[in-house]
């Protein structure tokens, strides 16, 4: 089977070039200073009007005529990981968290395949430009890890200022098979709420308990009766999940601390049963503090991802789009996910459609073994250059060109 960029070679060598630059320089979320610097070089350099937006986000316009106006997102910052891909470019690159935490830093999500393919797409546009008519908007978003990146363009007046879509497309690379497309029609990928909840204690003597009001027991309880929220007041035909993954407390076996830390992340994919859970949330963490005499505790909401919704009629015509070009079998409609992404405030903010998609970058042996794939996140997650950006680059370019010509044809 020809890859689609090996009809393209030199796009074919720039693109791969250009990945393996991003691959070896990730940068945390909203420090994404040379990308951007990057982005908007290649994207002025192909005839794009090119902004700043929300910080370190890029938006690059082109117009070519009378027509409709298309928008495609793709998202730009690393994750603080160490890679341990064994890639001969893997990172040694290194950031700052915001609390002064130096860090290493990777592209464990595939963001850099997102940026070059979403390039590699553009440069096509560029070239075809006669085959279609209308406006296209390419919105290279930060911090799409921290869900600061979508609403910050949005407040720095993404759609003052850009001419305004009526679609949005993007697309995440993940461990599906290299060279496979998965869709969902509808709800795709889920709210998240993320909550760090500091538990007021008394500390103390660890030989005297009686004196303390103990937070570590305290907040003990908290987690277990938040486990049961989902199994004893969530309907079993409805989808949602609570983790609980950072538990802090005290410095000394014998010492009763005055506070324990804890953070939870809550996701599912109906609005009410959201507004349940927050609520049924607060209750349980409340209540249990009342219960041992202690102070209200605290509860910081650290982010909120929207749920990400793909309009049903636009996203039959994408996986029509997508058939046509790679193939029946390798289009495959899959339920929602329970991951999460900030790409829905963007058509949510204009209410216009927005279809988002995936795109596997695994060799199919790997997929197949008995060893666990690696997962986005993972610090082994390493999708193969070929034929990864191929299909990126290819499902990004012929779903905004079909677009374009079936709004010509009308």
């Amino acid at each position: 089977m020809v890859a689609f960029l090996d009809t393209y070679p030199e796009l074919r060598s720039s693109l791969h070039e250009l990945y393996v630059h991003l691959h070896q320089h990730p940068e945390l979320s909203m420090q994404e200073h040379e990308t951007a610097a990057l982005i908007e070089e290649r994207m002025t350099g192909l005839g794009y009007e090119v902004f700043r937006c929300g910080g370190t986000g890029v938006v690059a316009v082109l117009k070519n005529g009378d027509g409709p106006v298309v928008g495609f997102r793709a998202d730009t910052d690393g994750l603080p990981l160490l890679e341990d891909t064994g890639l001969t470019y893997a990172s040694s690159a290194r950031g700052t968290m915001p609390d002064g935490a130096d860090v290493p830093v990777m592209h464990a999500c595939g963001h850099d395949t997102h940026i070059t393919a979403a390039i590699g797409a553009a440069t096509l546009l560029v070239q075809d430009q006669e085959a279609w008519a209308g406006t296209v908007v390419f919105i290279f978003q930060p911090g799409e890890e921290t869900a600061d990146g979508a609403v910050g363009m949005l407040a720095d007046g993404l759609w003052d200022r850009a001419p305004h879509p009526e679609v949005i497309y993007g697309q995440h690379v993940w461990p599906g098979v290299a060279g496979t497309i998965d869709i969902s029609s509808g709800p795709a990928m889920s709210y998240s709420d993320a909550w760090k909840v500091t538990v007021k204690g008394r500390g103390g003597h660890g030989s005297q308990p009686e004196n303390t009001i103990d937070p570590v027991v305290l907040a003990a309880h908290m987690v277990v009766r938040i486990q049961s929220l989902i199994s004893r007041e969530v309907p079993a035909q409805k989808a949602a999940v609570i983790t609980i993954a950072t538990f802090h407390a005290g410095l000394k076996e014998n010492i009763i601390p005055p506070i324990a830390e804890f953070t939870l992340n809550m996701r599912n994919l109906d609005a009410k049963v959201r507004e349940q859970l927050l609520t049924a949330l607060r209750r349980v963490i409340n209540g249990e503090a009342m219960a041992s005499g202690a102070p209200e505790p605290e509860i910081e909401e650290i982010y909120t991802f929207p749920l990400l919704t793909n309009d049903p009629r636009e996203t039959a015509r994408v996986i029509d789009v997508l058939r046509d070009a790679l193939g029946e079998d390798n289009v495959l409609h899959k339920p929602a996910v329970m991951g999460s992404e900030d790409f829905g405030a963007l058509p949510d903010a204009l209410g216009v459609p927005g279809v988002y998609w995936f795109f596997g970058g695994m060799p199919q042996d790997l997929v197949d073994s008995d060893e666990p794939t690696p997962t986005n996140h993972s610090p082994h997650f390493a999708p193969m250059i070929e034929p990864t950006l191929s299909v990126g680059t290819q499902a990004a370019y012929q779903t905004l060109m079909t677009r374009f010509n079936l709004d010509r044809s009308r």
